[in-house]
C-alpha cells in the first residue's frame, strides 16, 4: 500500500519532498515523545541523561526539518513567523490575525498592525525626557 493519499504519479518532484518532510517531521515528534516517556518512567539517572540527550537531538531534527518545510512551502514561513517568538496567548494571535485579515500577520510581539493604521514599524520618534 502506498504512503501517498494520491496516486504518486500525480505529484510533482517538489510535492513527494514535501511529504517526505513532513512525514520525517512526524516520525521526529514521534521518537521525541517516546524519549520523552522513557525518561519521565525511569529511576535510573545516568539512562535519564542519555535518554534526554537522545530526545533534546531528535528535536534538533524536528527543527531542522521544519526549517526545510519553511524555506519549500511558503504557508509555513507566514504561520511560524505569525505564532512563533510573541508573547501574546496563542489564541488571542488567531482571533487578532482573523480580526485584521489574513494577510497582516502579528508583529513579534504579538500586536497586529491596524489595517491601513498609522504605525510603520519603525518605533516612536520622540524623544524621551
Amino acid at each position: 500500500m502506498s504512503e501517498y493519499h494520491e496516486p504518486e504519479s500525480e505529484l510533482s518532484a517538489h510535492g513527494r519532498d514535501l511529504h517526505r518532510a513532513l512525514t520525517s517531521l512526524k516520525e521526529e515528534i514521534e521518537a521525541i515523545d517516546w524519549y520523552n516517556q522513557r525518561w519521565e518512567a525511569s529511576r535510573d539517572e545516568s539512562l535519564r541523561s542519555v535518554l534526554a540527550h537522545n530526545r533534546d537531538e531528535e528535536m534538533e531534527h524536528a527543527v531542522m526539518t521544519l526549517e526545510w518545510l519553511r524555506r519549500n512551502m511558503p504557508p509555513w514561513d507566514h504561520v511560524l513567523r505569525t505564532y512563533l517568538f510573541t508573547d501574546a496567548p496563542i489564541t488571542a494571535i488567531e482571533e487578532q490575525t482573523e480580526g485584521a485579515g489574513a494577510d497582516a500577520p502579528p508583529d513579534r510581539a504579538g500586536a497586529t498592525p491596524a489595517p491601513g493604521g498609522g504605525d510603520l514599524g519603525i518605533g516612536s520618534q520622540r524623544r524621551r525626557k
